[in-house]
């Protein structure tokens, strides 16, 4: 009978060369890397679990998150599954309960929440955070409006 151990070390050694090409969540084009910069990055957190929610359901995953003086981004790699600017139109809102945090973008059915834990300082990520809702487009339309 043959012995499985080359086998088990062939699934061993492909297992940790996955895990050692796999780029972290935080990882960025240098072209965004400079427009983040040139906006001043207040808070980045890397890697870091959070939980999307969703009228269908929600689903655990990692991501990184940049906080500036004029956007925030939830994004893996390059791939940005959240993005506030100063044009932005949407509906947002940040709840911090403790230590954790909640960004909801979206409203009715078609809302989607971010709930995650930030390093340090939860009072301060969710003030930034709210700095940059404040300078949407929707936020000084309804201002307008006097909405």
């Amino acid at each position: 009978m043959p012995s499985r151990r080359p086998c088990a070390r062939i699934v061993l050694g492909a297992f940790l060369l996955l895990a050692a090409c796999q780029r972290p969540t935080g990882t960025l084009s240098e072209a965004q890397q400079q427009r983040f910069e040139s906006e001043r990055i207040m808070r980045r957190a890397i890697d870091l679990p959070m939980r999307r929610t969703r009228d269908a359901g929600w689903e655990e995953s990692v991501a990184s998150i940049v906080v500036t003086g004029q956007s925030v981004v939830i994004h893996q790699q390059d791939h940005f599954w959240l993005e506030i600017t100063p044009r932005s139109t949407g509906r947002y809102r940040v709840a911090r309960d403790h230590d954790r945090l909640s960004l909801r973008a979206g409203s009715g059915a078609s809302a989607t929440r971010w709930s995650f834990r930030p390093p340090g300082d939860a009072a301060g990520w969710a003030t930034d955070i709210r700095a940059v809702i404040a300078g949407t487009a929707s936020v000084r339309r309804r201002q307008r409006n006097g909405r």
